[in-house]
């Protein structure tokens, strides 16, 4: 069975399993403050075209989440996020076992809008409600749709006017910057937003995010959240290394862009074939809507997950394609989809 679950699937590539080995008997400094660390730091902060930003190598999304959420907070403050958002759908509740709420919104393809931001701030007058301060967004978002720039310029200037954070979780930036329809650079990402993440873990890591603080007062202190919080880890060297070999030679680009392009393989042969979808996703995440008889003939070969019911005949599912996504698989998925049938 070969799967379209996620894009982890996959350990990692292998010129970071190489060099995890080649420097497994050198001796460094713990919590970050190894060469490694500190080589990667200076290459990401190098893509950004900014010293000033601090960057902060965690292990997970949700932990990367969690930390920087709830540091970034006081008790009575809470977080505006999409209804698709990963914070509210997928975390297990992480934000609000720290006691923040999350403030949910029906949006159009998985992203906030100034006028999203401003309908939750007009219900939320007083100090008899919580009190809205962070809007989270993520790029790509859960239903694989990018944020263009005049787009997040807008939520910019609207989260300034009002003083709210404005915080990306960037678990799958690669492929949303890798995008054809993008018109972002990472620089002006780090411009516009208080805090973001470059996810490491679904763009061929074997676990790893990298959290970039722009803003000067949510830099305070901060190694003293993740420490208490279990994410300072001794053996830092080893996300510094796999930072380090994404971001020496272009790589994270990359395995970013070869996810796209099995997955604009994916969306263009099954648009040939008449299929339609549930979002215009231009990321490696696709929504095709299938029979439910189909669907149910191409789980007897292939993993992917079951999305959303559009009528009583009808489903749209998920594929993800990955940095380690094989052409041949891809072809073979799209011949069995054609044939309407698994042999």
């Amino acid at each position: 069975m070969y799967s379209f679950k996620n894009d982890y699937s996959e350990g990692a590539h292998p010129s970071i399993l190489q060099a995890l080995m080649e420097t497994n008997l050198v001796q460094e400094d713990g919590y970050g403050g190894d060469q490694f660390t500190k080589s990667a730091i200076e290459l990401i902060k190098k893509q950004l075209g900014s010293d000033k930003a601090d960057v902060h190598l965690l292990a997970g999304g949700t932990q990367t989440n969690l930390i920087s959420i709830s540091a970034f907070l006081r008790p009575h403050e809470a977080a505006i996020a999409a209804s698709t958002g990963h914070i509210f759908t997928h975390e297990t509740g992480a934000i609000e076992a720290t006691g923040h709420k999350i403030i949910s919104v029906e949006t159009k393809a998985g992203k906030l809008t100034p006028a999203d931001v401003e309908k939750v701030l007009q219900d939320h007058p007083d100090e008899h409600m919580v009190k809205p301060r962070l809007v989270y967004i993520s790029n790509s978002t859960e239903i694989g749709t990018i944020y263009k720039k005049q787009e997040l310029t807008d939520l910019h200037h609207c989260c300034k006017k009002h003083h709210l954070l404005l915080f990306m979780d960037g678990a799958r930036l690669g492929s949303a910057l890798c995008s054809s329809q993008n018109d972002l650079e990472l620089k002006e990402i780090a411009s516009l937003v208080d805090a973001f993440y470059i996810g490491g873990t679904k763009n061929g890591a074997l676990l790893g995010e990298a959290l970039v603080l722009c803003d000067d007062v949510l830099k305070e202190d901060f190694r003293y959240h993740m420490k208490q919080k279990g994410a300072l880890l001794a053996k830092g060297r080893l996300l510094g290394i796999q930072f380090q070999v994404l971001f020496q030679n272009q790589l994270y680009w990359e395995l970013a862009t070869h996810a796209n392009q099995m997955a604009d393989l994916l969306r263009r042969e099954l648009q040939e074939a008449g299929y339609s979808f549930l979002a215009d996703s231009p990321t490696n995440q696709i929504f095709p809507i299938l029979s439910n008889e189909l669907i149910e003939q191409l789980e007897r070969k292939y993993g992917f997950h079951i999305w959303e019911k559009v009528d009583d005949h009808n489903t749209a599912i998920r594929l993800v394609t990955s940095w380690a996504t094989k052409e041949e698989e891809v072809l073979a998925f799209i011949e069995d989809i054609k044939r309407k049938s698994i042999i």
